[in-house]
């Protein structure tokens, strides 16, 4: 619940600072990219909210089940007593001084009595401390379920809106870059050559390295009025900045869930793990993890879907094990800008970080 209720926080943080940059955006494109990672964000901020209120709700349940066994115990030998007493209670004193026995022994049992009633009304008075208890956590259970319910209600509603949204912004995309259905095939044809996904990483790195080196290069020289009297100068040589190789200013993990296998470990029966993997919430809401450009973005190999963003100075990000898509090739992103959603079934999603090839912990890198 504490893990939940802390996610909950940090969408709710990611959303309004996002929002805020959105504000001050004077960029139309910019501006939209914000406002829909925002909107991931918030979808983000509900689903941790239903977390939160599951968790409350199996918390309530599983006292309220240890607190009825207890009383089970406890109420037995209490019912078995009062019912005594009360017997005891309704019998006539003259009757019980005409019945066998001594006078002796009838004081001795109202003496037993005289001290065993303040017994009882202690036991009783617990039992009922603990039924109140009980009620209450019958109630924390209910209110726990109404949370979740409306969570539930917040979620569905801001999930249409970020895939109307989404999608607007791929057609967006689309319309901007003419080349945008091009490059899409080019990436689903080095995606068929490649051996394995690996390789399909590796030549979509080349060819945004190369990509980048063609967009560095200056632009071409007007002619000079009187060609015969212009002399050629040599361009000085260029010399990469020291932020040239700067990881991603703010990288975040593409969902919230738990960490089922660390960067390095050994997988079943294969080799070590080249990213994390993590076990979010069924269909949960998965972002890009940095500023990037999509490099990939559809089916591979059984990974379910993946997408492959580029970032600036040579970093890529691999995110696999999507279900559902809602970027496109070609399509600027911003950090928390939705990716996809989770698969419903068995949901397992990979983050993989490189730089110039070479895998990274992603955690080192979290902002």
């Amino acid at each position: 619940m504490d893990v939940a209720r802390q996610q909950q926080r940090n969408a709710r943080a990611r959303s309004e600072m996002l929002e805020k940059k959105a504000a001050q955006s004077r960029e139309a494109a910019d501006k939209a990219r914000q406002e829909i990672a925002a909107l991931a964000a918030r979808v983000q901020q509900a689903e941790a909210a239903i977390a939160s209120a599951e968790a409350r709700l199996a918390i309530a349940n599983t006292q309220r089940r240890t607190l009825d066994r207890q009383l089970a115990v406890r109420r037995t030998p209490l019912v078995q007593l009062t019912g005594a007493l009360q017997s005891l209670a309704r019998r006539p004193l003259t009757l019980s001084a005409l019945q066998p026995g001594s006078l002796r022994d009838l004081v001795h049992t109202r003496a037993v009595l005289d001290s065993t009633i303040p017994l009882v009304r202690e036991r009783t008075a617990a039992l009922r401390g603990e039924l109140d208890r009980a009620r209450a956590l019958e109630e924390e259970a209910r209110l726990a379920l109404g949370d979740r319910r409306e969570s539930e209600k917040t979620l569905g509603q801001r999930r249409t809106k970020l895939s109307t949204l989404a999608e607007r912004e791929r057609q967006a995309a689309q319309r901007a870059s003419g080349g945008a259905d091009r490059e899409a095939r080019r990436a689903l044809i080095l995606a068929e050559e490649a051996r394995d996904l690996d390789g399909l990483v590796g030549k979509l790195e080349a060819a945004g390295s190369l990509r980048e080196r063609l967009a560095a290069l200056p632009g071409p020289i007007p002619r000079p009025a009187n060609p015969q009297l212009a002399t050629a100068k040599a361009s000085p040589v260029p010399t990469p900045l020291p932020s040239a190789t700067a990881p991603p200013t703010r990288y975040q993990l593409p969902v919230d869930g738990r960490v089922a296998r660390g960067f390095g470990e050994a997988g079943e029966g294969g080799p070590r793990e080249a990213g994390i993997s993590l076990v979010p919430r069924a269909g949960a809401q998965v972002v890009a993890p940095a500023t990037g450009r999509v490099a990939f973005a559809g089916p591979y190999r059984g990974y379910g879907m993946i997408v492959i963003v580029e970032h600036p100075n040579g970093w890529t990000s691999l995110v696999t094990g999507l279900a559902g898509l809602q970027a496109a090739v070609g399509q600027e992103v911003t950090a928390g800008s939705p990716l996809g959603t989770a698969s419903r079934n068995a949901p397992r999603v990979t983050l993989e970080l490189r730089r110039e090839g070479t895998p990274v912990n992603p955690l080192d890198y979290l902002r």
